[in-house]
């Protein structure tokens, strides 16, 4: 089975670009949006609606199979290729990249994908939107040159298992958005909030004080909905306001992450990105530290890296040091999705908690190629998405799970 075509489309994203620096530098908002000049290059706005770029491929027994490129919310910062433009991405995609395509067996993916995730166009390595987005379709046209599902491919070229049950699931929402926090419980979701906690003056408050109220008032609600034997994990995002508002000082910092298990009580807490360091290097250090100073204090919190472990690379030094708990392989910022899937293998092997992030701003089928990938690596985890509508995300990436698990249950008997 062959590529016989290569054709592209722009379209639009589940959610959207944000200038997370523009945000921290105190742009004051206005609604969903802001009114400040953005300020993170490329940018056109604060706050802009995502884009995608569809890669589809015709295959010689005229299968159509496709993937989307996209990026994550918070494009351009902590190492991250800079916003992607569907429009600035497309010409290449359908000339050069379709000409390296046309005529290539489809049958295997890993080699095919490392190929696209390494290929350069005039010394410059594709953006990795672009990696992203075809490597999901090239995924999508072996599963079906073969005949089986996604995750069956990559437990067949990666040596991994596949997981009997649905991978458990991350809902997200922005804290302001608490109506959201009843859909999650009355789904009995896993893993929730994620939140946003983006901007210290805001969200988080001088001495944490703001975020200690949401927790109380989270707890709170959890409580008053949920059944006796729904016991969820907090998931909390702060994107580096910890070390914002206590200006670096680990041993205050892992002294408020243990008044926010505290306050999570009864419920398992997870604190992602305390800190966001202005090094790859940097980042290293400061989370061995914190890492040290929270189990000097018998702090059970987990904590997980996302900033600056952003590719294969990163992932492997982060598991290395073992600075972090839990690593987030958010699947557009590591290019080519074979790179998510050596990377949840190995934060296993390294003993490290590992979860398929992505991002919000991805599409339906970006995030059922992430549900594939979750299977078949068994990630500990996998978030929800796109969008953060709860529901959306939650309805695609379970539903394929389930419908996954049910066509290779069918093809054993």
């Amino acid at each position: 089975m062959k590529i016989e075509k290569v054709l592209t489309c722009k379209g639009i994203s589940g959610y959207y670009n944000k200038d997370l620096l523009a945000i921290k530098a105190g742009a004051s908002p206005d609604g969903f949006v802001f009114r400040d000049p953005p300020v993170t290059p490329g940018f056109n706005a604060i706050t802009q609606p995502g884009e995608a770029l569809s890669v589809i491929l015709i295959l010689s027994d005229k299968q159509i199979v496709f993937g989307d490129c996209i990026d994550v919310v918070f494009a351009g910062m902590a190492g991250r290729d800079p916003i992607f433009k569907a429009a600035e991405h497309q010409e290449l995609v359908e000339n050069e990249v379709a000409a390296f395509l046309r005529g290539k067996s489809i049958i295997q993916f890993k080699e095919l994908a490392e190929s696209i995730d390494t290929m350069k166009v005039s010394g410059k390595r594709l953006h990795a939107a672009v990696r992203y987005g075809v490597t999901q379709a090239l995924l999508d046209g072996a599963a079906k040159a073969n005949h089986v599902t996604m995750a069956e491919v990559i437990e067949s070229e990666y040596g991994c298992r596949i997981a009997t049950q649905p991978i458990p699931l991350l809902a997200c929402t922005p804290n302001d958005q608490k109506a959201n926090i009843d859909k999650m419980v009355l789904k009995k979701v896993p893993f929730l909030p994620h939140g946003s906690s983006s901007h210290v003056e805001r969200d988080i408050g001088s001495q944490g004080e703001k975020l200690l109220d949401y927790i109380q008032w989270l707890i709170q609600r959890i409580n008053s909905l949920r059944d006796s034997n729904y016991h969820p994990t907090i998931h909390l995002d702060v994107y580096g306001t910890l070390g914002e508002a206590f200006a670096l000082n680990i041993a205050k910092i892992a002294e408020f992450i243990g008044k926010m298990e505290d306050a999570c009580s009864p419920f398992p807490l997870m604190v992602e990105t305390p800190i966001i360091a202005n090094s790859r290097e940097k980042q290293i250090t400061l989370y061995k530290e914190l890492l040290a100073a929270i189990k000097k204090r018998s702090i059970r919190a987990k904590v997980i890296v996302d900033e600056w472990c952003n590719t294969l690379e990163d992932i492997q030094l982060f598991s290395d040091e073992k600075a972090a708990d839990i690593l987030q392989v958010k699947t557009p910022d590591l290019g080519g999705i074979n790179n998510s899937i050596e990377a949840i293998l190995i934060c296993k092997k390294k003993g490290m908690g590992a979860y398929i992030g992505g991002t919000v701003n991805g599409t339906d089928q970006s995030a059922r190629i992430s549900a594939h990938i979750a299977l078949a690596t068994q990630a500990d985890f996998l978030m929800a998405k796109p969008g953060q509508g709860v529901d959306e995300g939650l309805m695609i990436e379970h539903n394929e799970m389930q419908r996954t698990l049910t066509l290779i249950k069918s093809m054993k008997l």
